[in-house]
């Protein structure tokens, strides 16, 4: 009756195992991740060390899926409101003090380290090479130009989003301090061209570095020279997925005009308030943009299913090795006939990591992700979690945004997104201008928050500070630039670093 040791050790694995899938953080990493179980020094202690950037498949599956299986892996995500999360991820240009050059991968690389070798966290490796590292649900990956980005932990409300990234950015500042290195917090690379920017060692962003040029003009761009903070949200039904589905996309323009902060392009100004929301506009059209289905009567989890299975695929993981599956299509590779991999068929891992490589304004996992923002100064961070969380996590604020866009055309909603990234909260919108919206978006938010009772509300203050001003982040640097700066970016490096 009482386990012997090697079934305690089973039981023991097998609880670990549950309990990662149960608690499996909103935050994810762009790739997700695989990990294994190893023993430490301490006999009765595991611990997970990551091996890889996808979720591993190390066995050939031979039994098609069917489709059902892909929307009930959507559809685990409904959660009841007492289990919402608010996941908060944010990328930043690392630069060095004295050239303003980007970080390269060794001097990244020896950042990831002291956090593996003097903090604790364990490291995210790809062919031996340091590519991230994880702790608490929380994780720190690469993007394919070296943009440095923490995945927060799920955590209940803005106080701990804020308690977090102030301890993540402290912490690497500390450390980058010592090479000679910080951070910036920008939407776009305000000085670099392309081919000064230094290409991380990870296999999917070299396969996407041969691809995105046969599908678009910007995804290069996109790749290695912009940032953005998101965050990520739960839902507890398909209805309320839908319901804050549309929201997300259709307000979307809006939050990119609030938080504006890319108008450098190569040292001069680029002509957008938000280079980085430009550059979403012409990347890959078959997997960016709106998604006008999503406002359809029939919108489902199905229906978000389909679209993904006409995604073209990247790749497919296997053993650590990323096959080459470019521009090939999903709905062969579920009937055994995918060219990179002819008579296998795809698992769930499969269709996690295909997930990823998919990037409209919002992106429907287990979660929502809001992406439409640019990156910025710790306050903006905060208040782009608080702005989303205002809106989707209290019911009547959820209710006064759909009434808000409810009669919005798909036209409408097309040209925003197309223009906001020229003139931001100066964007003609009907009678009046984007920043009458914006306006009543954020107080909305407000009201949501105050609701909710946490005193959040205060997170929504630089918000209010631009609309009472009528500047954006990016106007500010602009005037910057064609004042005090005399016609040179370089001073941007110490304006925004964190």
């Amino acid at each position: 009756k009482e386990p012997n040791g090697f079934l305690r050790y089973i039981i023991l694995i097998s609880k670990m195992i549950f309990e990662q899938i149960r608690t499996s953080k909103i935050a994810s990493t762009p790739n997700g991740a695989s990990a294994v179980l190893i023993r430490t020094s301490n006999k009765n202690k595991l611990k997970y060390r990551v091996r890889a950037n996808a979720p591993a498949v190390s066995e050939k599956r031979l039994e098609p899926l069917v489709k059902s299986e892909l929307v009930n892996y959507l559809k685990v995500g409904c959660k009841p409101r007492s289990s919402w999360r608010i996941g908060t991820e944010h990328e930043k240009f690392g630069y060095n003090f004295k050239t303003n050059e980007r970080m390269t991968y060794d001097e990244i690389a020896h950042i990831l380290s002291t956090l593996r070798d003097t903090h604790g966290w364990e490291p995210i490796n790809e062919n031996d090479k340091i590519i991230g590292v994880q702790l608490n649900n929380q994780s720190v990956t690469l993007e394919p130009g070296g943009q440095f980005e923490l995945s927060g932990a799920p955590v209940t409300n803005i106080h701990q989003t804020y308690k977090e990234a102030e301890a993540h950015l402290q912490l690497v500042k500390s450390i980058s301090a010592k090479l000679g290195c910080g951070f910036i917090g920008l939407g776009f690379d305000p000085k670099w061209k392309l081919s000064d920017v230094p290409t991380m060692p990870k296999g999917r962003y070299h396969l996407m570095k041969q691809y995105m040029p046969t599908v678009g003009t910007k995804g290069l761009d996109m790749m290695f020279r912009t940032c953005t903070v998101q965050v990520n949200l739960d839902f507890e039904s398909e209805k309320d997925m839908v319901e804050k589905f549309r929201i997300g996309l259709a307000l979307q323009p809006i939050a990119n005009a609030l938080f504006a902060n890319s108008p450098f392009k190569e040292g001069q100004l680029s002509g957008y308030l938000s280079a980085r929301g430009n550059v979403w506009t012409d990347v890959d059209k078959s997997r960016t943009g709106n998604l006008p289905f999503v406002f359809s009567p029939d919108m489902s989890f199905e229906s978000y299913v389909d679209y993904a299975m006409d995604v073209p695929m990247y790749f497919v993981y296997r053993n650590g090795t990323y096959i080459n599956a470019l521009g090939q299509s999903w709905r062969d590779f579920m009937q055994g006939k995918l060219p990179a991999l002819p008579g296998e068929f795809p698992s769930i891992a499969d269709w996690a990591n295909h997930l990823t490589t998919i990037f409209p304004e919002v992106r429907l996992k287990r979660f929502l992700e809001m992406r439409g923002a640019d990156s910025g100064s710790l306050d903006k961070i905060c208040a782009l979690s608080a702005f989303w969380v205002g809106l989707l996590y209290d019911p009547t604020a959820q209710q006064e945004s759909l009434q808000l866009i409810k009669d919005w055309s798909a036209a409408e909603r097309e040209t925003l997104f197309q223009t906001v990234p020229i003139k931001s909260l100066a964007t003609p919108f009907r009678n009046d201008k984007v920043a009458a919206v914006a306006k009543t978006a954020v107080q909305i938010s407000k009201d949501g928050l105050k609701r909710r009772g946490l005193g959040e509300e205060k997170y929504l203050e630089p918000l209010e500070e631009i609309l009472s001003s009528g500047k954006t982040q990016a106007e500010v640097l602009r005037e910057k630039f064609l004042g005090e700066w005399n016609g040179r970016v370089e001073p941007v490096y110490d304006f925004a670093k964190y």
